[in-house]
Formats: structure tokens, C-alpha cells, sequence
């Protein structure tokens, strides 16, 4: 079978660990690489990354234009800082390249409209890396939402907390020191929480209202928010992200990357599942699902669990060996939830709607 080759933009640490480890199976001691796609080499501005490059066994590009003038090269996954992503996208596009971005596809709407038409102009597939969709815990979860395991649901709950922005490294980073990167827990995480709410229950949001929570660290985004939505089925539900709350310790606080889901007759709880593991032995921590009527839940068991990274990546491939070309609308749906999320709270939580 053919596989579509791919180039990296952005080599940080999720970028090696997660995209390249994980997602096209470069680490052969874990993974037996990906039926659908091929990582060729990466790029980053900084060159002090082509060691970590080198030692799995990737070409490195000096730059993003040695990329995209790269004839063997038929798509990128850029994961680079936020505000870049859509004129990098824009300039590989233009060279011919199908396009897999990490989340927000871009940080204006117009941006990201931009990208859609421009990908459809030049026929080529664009998507974003909504990668938690991907994982067979939640994927379990939205199957016993859809039978009914714990009646009609009424509300749901999804909590992306831990800290981040303590240090001065990590307060000087983009994700904290710039609010144009919309990197901060809206933008970062509430993003995620989000699109799985509408993963989980089957519906498009039709409104959101937000308020920033209180600060307690020096950095220049919001520390923290609360944001409360309505699925246009009428299903109410709330997202608590913070980059301010220590939650104990690493084991602890990967763990409470979850949500709950209430039903007439029960509830649904994932522990874990709101974040970039997958379910594989030796894992940080395991990630694991609760479901059962009220009072009397247990564990919910899995018979088999796929890298979340490589099923994304798959999904990308496949589009474009079958010409079933993406255009990242979930992508763009998405990014204008998380502005909503931003101008509610600046207008004192007052409700948004699409």
C-alpha cells in the first residue's frame, strides 16, 4: 500500500515524543511505524533539534521553505507556536502540500476561512489534530451515551486543570507571555474540552458564556475560566480549565483530566481521558473509564486501544490516497467557540452565540 510522506514543521517536545514517536511509529521499540503514512524529516527555527532529529533517524530541513521545495514531500504537520501555524499553512499550501495542523488551525477566524479556501482551491487536504476523539475510552464513552446506559442526558461536565506558568520558563513562553497566541487555558485546553463535549453528546454548541477565574500567577494570559455551553439540542454544560491549579502532583493532576457526564439514570466519569495518552502499557498514569447507574458504577473495560496520534494521522492520509479531501470545518467551528469563550468573558460573561 502507498503511504503518503510526511514532513514535520516544529520539533518541541510534543512534536518528537507524541507526533513522531508515537503518531508515525518512529520509535520501533514501542510502534512497527504506520500502515498509511511515512515521516521523512522535520523542521525547526531551532537548530539545536536536529540532534534529537538525527537520532531517530530523520532528515533535517533547515528551514520550513526546504520543505515545501521538497518534491518528496506531499504533506506537513506543522506544530509550531499558535500564531504561526496559518502562515505556514498558507505557505504550503501554496507549495502543493496537504496540510494536518495542531489545534487551532489559526487564531483569527478569517485566518482559518482563508486556509479552508485556499485548500479547496488547490485540492488538497486540510485538517487539525483533534486527536482525543481518537481515543477508545471516550469512543467507548459516546457509545453508551448513544445506548442509553444512563438515560437522557441532562449535563456534562469537562476539566482540563493543572499549572503551567509557575516558572519563569515557562511564564515567558508563548503559550503564557503573549495573548495573541490564544495559548492560554482557553485556548489551549478549553479548546479540547469543547470538541469533545460535542464528541461525547452528538451536537454542534450554539452558545457559550465565559468568565476568567482569579489570578494568582504573573503571566499575561488568563490564569484560569469557567465557561458554561448549550448543545443546540438544548443539553447544558460546563468547562473548567486553569494553568493555575497544582492538583498534587503529576500522577493526580493527568488524572483529573477527565469529565463527567450525567444522565436520568446515571453518570459516566473519565479519568485521564482528556489528554495526549492513549491507553498504552506503561503510560504515566492509567487512564481508565466509570459508568453505572447512580451509586453503583465501575470500571468499563476495553478490549483493544490504537495511539490516538497515529489514528489521526490516518484519518489525513486515508483522505488523501482516497481523494476524500478534508477541509478542517470542525477546525474552524472550534476556533470560533474558544473567540466566543474570550469575547463573553470580556463582556462579563455575557452569552455567544452561533
Amino acid at each position: 500500500m502507498r503511504k503518503i510522506r510526511y514532513a514535520i514543521i516544529g520539533f518541541g517536545g510534543i512534536a518528537e515524543n507524541r507526533i513522531a514517536k508515537e503518531g508515525f511509529g518512529v520509535d520501533r521499540e514501542r510502534f512497527a511505524g504506520h500502515a498509511q503514512a511515512e515521516l521523512m524529516g522535520v523542521a525547526d527555527m531551532n537548530p539545536a533539534r536536529q540532534e534529537a532529529a538525527t537520532k531517530l533517524g530523520l532528515k533535517w530541513y533547515d528551514s520550513a521553505e526546504e520543505v515545501f521545495s521538497d518534491p518528496q514531500v506531499e504533506a506537513v504537520f506543522i506544530a509550531t507556536n499558535n500564531r504561526s501555524h496559518a502562515p505556514i499553512a498558507e505557505k504550503a499550501i501554496q507549495a502543493g502540500k496537504h496540510c494536518l495542523i495542531e489545534k487551532p488551525i489559526a487564531t483569527t477566524a478569517e485566518d482559518a476561512r482563508r486556509l479552508q479556501r485556499l485548500s479547496r482551491q488547490q485540492q488538497l487536504s486540510l485538517a487539525v489534530d483533534h486527536m482525543m476523539t481518537e481515543n477508545a475510552y471516550n469512543q467507548k464513552a459516546k457509545d453508551l451515551i448513544e445506548q442509553g446506559a444512563i438515560g437522557q442526558v441532562n449535563d456534562i461536565v469537562l476539566h482540563m486543570e493543572f499549572c503551567y506558568g509557575s516558572t519563569p520558563q515557562e511564564a515567558a513562553s508563548w503559550r503564557c507571555a503573549d495573548p495573541e497566541e490564544i495559548g492560554g487555558p482557553i485556548g489551549d485546553v478549553g479548546s479540547h474540552c469543547l470538541y469533545m463535549a460535542e464528541f461525547l453528546l452528538d451536537c454542534a454548541a450554539e452558545s457559550v458564556a465565559c468568565v476568567y477565574t482569579p489570578e494568582t500567577l504573573d503571566i499575561a494570559v488568563e490564569n484560569g475560566a469557567f465557561i458554561q455551553f448549550r448543545l443546540k439540542d438544548g443539553i447544558q454544560g460546563t468547562v473548567r480549565v486553569a494553568f493555575n491549579q497544582p492538583r498534587g502532583g503529576v500522577p493526580s493532576t493527568l488524572t483529573n483530566l477527565g469529565y463527567e457526564v450525567y444522565g436520568t439514570e446515571g453518570i459516566i466519569r473519565g479519568y485521564g481521558t482528556l489528554f495526549q495518552l492513549s491507553g498504552h502499557p506503561g503510560e504515566p498514569v492509567e487512564i481508565y473509564l466509570e459508568a453505572g447507574k447512580s451509586g453503583s458504577t465501575g470500571k468499563v473495560k476495553i478490549d483493544k486501544v490504537r495511539n490516538i496520534y497515529q489514528a489521526v494521522i490516518a484519518g489525513h492520509a486515508q483522505s488523501i490516497l482516497d481523494g476524500r479531501l478534508l477541509d478542517a470545518a470542525d477546525a474552524l467551528h472550534n476556533l470560533e467557540l474558544i473567540v466566543g469563550c474570550y469575547r463573553s468573558a470580556e463582556q462579563q460573561g455575557q452569552t455567544v452565540t452561533f
